[in-house]
């Protein structure tokens, strides 16, 4: 437990300091693909988030969902993969296949579902390949490119909230 704390704070500590070297969004295109990354042990209606974004015209084709947990379940369904901290190392590296492929993969969007910043949920919001990131506002401001300040619970606010600023900025 103790250990974990410790590597938790360096990998922040290292993230907070590449942090400077951000670069500003490009022209993004339309929105035609999703990367969903969620904390599922605040959030445990993913179903429901991805039906809402399904009624604003995403096809579920197009969402690709990653689920973190702190502690996996064995008798849990396996319909998206979940990953925990277990899964990264102290030198700040993944070491699950499915997750890497997840941030190397090009997203038109990132929606990052999750209002507590753990350090495996920021290196994969950071490492994200995604062209425009969207989060909640009580995370570091330096790692979406759109904030929307409303509770975690609230999906239907979130996603509502989402495609009216994103029609807005001609992305939809």
């Amino acid at each position: 437990m103790f250990l974990n704390y410790i590597k938790n704070y360096f990998v922040k500590k290292t993230l907070k300091k590449s942090f400077q070297n951000l670069k500003n969004i490009e022209s993004v295109n339309v929105v035609k693909t999703i990367g969903l990354l969620v904390d599922a042990t605040r959030f445990a209606q993913t179903e429901a988030l991805i039906t809402a974004l399904t009624a604003y015209g995403i096809a579920p084709k197009n969402i690709t969902t990653i689920l973190y947990r702190d502690k996996f379940k064995k008798t849990a369904d396996k319909k998206f993969p979940v990953f925990n901290s277990g899964h990264l190392k102290w030198s700040g590296e993944i070491s699950s296949p499915e997750v890497n492929d997840f941030i190397n993969k090009k997203f038109d969007l990132l929606i990052s579902y999750y209002d507590i910043e753990k350090a495996i949920l920021l290196k994969i919001n950071h490492d994200s390949k995604a062209q425009f990131k969207v989060g909640f506002s009580s995370i570091d401001k330096r790692l979406n490119h759109f904030m929307i300040k409303t509770d975690v619970d609230n999906y239907t606010l979130f996603v509502s909230e989402l495609f009216k600023y994103l029609k807005l900025l001609n992305k939809i």
